[in-house]
């Protein structure tokens, strides 16, 4: 069967929430059951700037690129930011990595943002290959505060 890239759809969650333990255990953190049971809602939410794309291979779900579009200060169409990008191991060196971002890629054109853009460790370097094949980093320095009791 070919790959088919697509939006996520309501059947998907038992396998989205696979990979998704899989994609936390890569990071080495523990998102609360509430979080990500929120983050699924968002995800089906039309009217949530949250969205995500999967990868299907052979009738299975291989990954994900969950992604946000937003308003920017810097150019007049919208930007999309690529939060999270994952496969399972198992389909990892197939191409599935290039083809969701082509796909966010074409999106991208198709509607007009202006941008794609998004991080990752330092360390990951496989991905950093994938990334680097795209764009070279823009040497931009990410820092984050967190503050308790918000969810």
């Amino acid at each position: 069967m070919a790959l088919v890239i697509r939006d996520v759809a309501a059947g998907d969650e038992q396998a989205w929430r696979a990979l998704w333990a899989g994609y936390l255990a890569f990071y080495h953190v523990d998102v609360p059951a509430e979080v990500s049971n929120f983050t699924w809602t968002r995800l089906l939410d039309p009217s949530s700037p949250m969205a995500m794309r999967v990868a299907e291979k052979d009738g299975e779900l291989a990954g994900f690129a969950i992604h946000l579009i937003h308003p920017s200060t810097w150019v007049m169409n919208e930007d999309c930011y690529l939060e999270d990008l994952y496969l399972d191991d198992r389909f990892r060196g197939a191409g599935i990595g290039r083809a969701l971002l082509d796909d966010l890629v074409a999106l991208c054109e198709k509607h007009g943002w202006s941008r794609l853009y998004w991080h990752t460790d330092e360390g990951n370097v496989r991905a950093r290959k994938l990334y680097d094949s795209y764009v070279k980093s823009d040497g931009h320095v990410r820092y984050r505060m967190k503050f308790a009791g918000r969810r």
